[in-house]
């Protein structure tokens, strides 16, 4: 998802022009990025935390010609998923409970007899049966 396509999402939801939604999103983003210009965290309760992490400096080598580099020391976003959000990815349910059943799919038609001859093995592929 792009930010754009963020913004014409809350403003349908939230019954917004685009412009209205473009600010609220801009909004959001802008302070979420003041706060961690601060070194403040940022905690998203059922979604995850955003937190500034420091690196030092290093000598660090190019990898097309192999001479060194100094790589000066920097702060870098950190993303650590919450829980909930996590579980609602991989399908689970936050509250804890079972996940719905699957749907099943329907059995196979049985194939119908062969009569000696090679047929292909899938329809409309033009391999046989010795190919694969």
């Amino acid at each position: 998802m792009t930010k754009s396509e963020l913004i014409e999402l809350v403003a349908q939801e939230a019954n917004l022009t685009k412009g209205r939604a473009e600010l609220v999103i801009n909004t959001i983003f802008d302070s979420m990025v003041d706060a961690l210009r601060r070194d403040e965290g940022i905690e998203i309760r059922g979604f995850g935390s955003f937190t500034v992490r420091q690196y030092k400096s290093y000598e660090g080598r190019n990898p097309r010609t192999g001479d060194t580099v100094h790589v000066s020391p920097k702060r870098l976003p950190f993303f650590k998923v919450g829980k909930e959000l996590r579980k609602r990815i991989n399908g689970e349910r936050p509250d804890g409970a079972p996940p719905p059943p699957r749907r099943q799919t329907p059995p196979k038609p049985a194939a119908a007899a062969t009569t000696g001859t090679k047929s292909p093995a899938r329809t409309g592929t033009g391999m046989s049966e010795d190919v694969i």
